[in-house]
């Protein structure tokens, strides 16, 4: 079969697909329920740190409206004050690239010194989901937002 005919069989509107869609269909759906329950987090008072200005949009752009802590804007030990003083419990979903991950880690250690109930489970099961496909938590909506459309579901929010 030719390239054209295999693509006349494509549905419209959708690029072309280098797995079967219910793969893309899955993988939506198992993000959906992990940002799910990241929401459920965040609404309960859980602090969520990132990397930049970028990562909020992303996440603000997925519904989230919980508070965000910015940990590269300011001295480290800073950012780690700010969050003892706040005694939240925290959410630490840096990029997962190689400063991402020693800046997670860092955070990390440091307000658990101080008594803070860290989770990092919650960014290592994001980034296995989607370090193949995005490096970053800036890229997320868009990521979401591309297999929403290529699964035909109509969301727009988690």
């Amino acid at each position: 079969m030719s390239d054209h005919e295999q693509n006349a069989n494509m549905p419209v509107g959708r690029p072309h697909l280098k797995a079967p869609l219910f793969v893309y269909q899955r993988k939506l759906e198992l993000i959906e329920e992990l940002l799910e329950e990241m929401l459920d987090h965040s609404n309960n008072g859980d602090l969520i740190v990132v990397e930049g200005k970028r990562d909020v949009i992303s996440l603000r752009k997925l519904g989230f409206q919980g508070d965000i802590e910015l940990a590269t804007h300011r001295p480290l030990t800073e950012v780690s004050a700010r969050i003892v003083d706040t005694g939240k419990k925290v959410m630490v979903l840096t990029d997962w690239d190689r400063r991402g991950d020693l800046l997670a880690s860092k955070i990390s250690e440091d307000l658990r010194y101080f008594g803070i109930d860290v989770d990092m489970n919650m960014r290592e099961r994001l980034s296995s989901m989607v370090k193949k496909e995005i490096k970053d938590v800036e890229s997320l909506y868009s990521y979401v937002a591309k297999l929403r459309k290529i699964a035909g579901s109509s969301h727009q929010a988690v």
